[in-house]
């Protein structure tokens, strides 16, 4: 199939191909996690966040593949996952006690944080109840299973579907508001 139309059947939500996909290219993204140090919820969750960072520039900006598309989602995927590992490598610290410092740069940045919070908060608002809902639970890190039983979805692919459509919508929310552009370019 061409790259394009799994590019709009992500934009578009179309539950078909968004089960081809899952069915057919998470279990080489499994294979790559569980080889690298991760594990299977590891391996749903990067799944789903290429699957969205991919819609998500898509939107903001068309763009071309010009290989396959399975191999760019795989190369989106493991880009994720090596990224992810980088985050939890140990960190050398300096034990000795540091007095605080009063830094106005640092009370900025944290009066920015606070607004895009704020904008965060206010958006995740205007979601449906069922959205509130299963976003909450994916961002607590409940598992899929777990959703589909708290939620009373068919399946787990039913539920990966439903956060993915869910976290598009927030997305689009948060990029549609004023004060997104503001808080975006500081």
């Amino acid at each position: 199939m061409d790259p394009t139309k799994y590019l709009d059947a992500l934009v578009n939500a179309d539950s078909k191909i968004i089960d081809q996909l899952y069915d057919k290219e998470l279990p080489k993204v499994t294979r790559f996690v569980l080889q690298n140090n991760g594990g299977q919820q590891d391996a749903e969750d990067i799944f789903q966040k290429a699957l969205l960072q991919l819609t998500t520039r898509y939107v903001a900006e068309p763009f071309e593949i010009k290989s396959s598309f399975e191999a760019y989602l795989f190369t989106v995927c493991k880009n994720l996952w090596r990224r992810e590992l980088n985050s939890k490598k140990p960190r050398v610290t300096n034990a000795t006690h540091l007095e605080p410092v009063y830094d106005p740069e640092d009370l900025a940045l944290s009066a920015m944080e606070q607004k895009r919070w704020d904008l965060f908060k206010a958006c995740f608002e205007l979601l449906s109840e069922n959205c509130k809902a299963v976003l909450q639970l994916f961002f607590n890190k409940v598992s899929y299973a777990d959703i589909v039983s708290r939620l009373g979805y068919n399946s787990e692919t039913v539920a990966r579907q439903r956060v993915f459509k869910c976290k598009a919508k927030l997305t689009e929310l948060v990029k549609k508001d004023r004060d997104f552009k503001a808080l975006k370019e500081l």
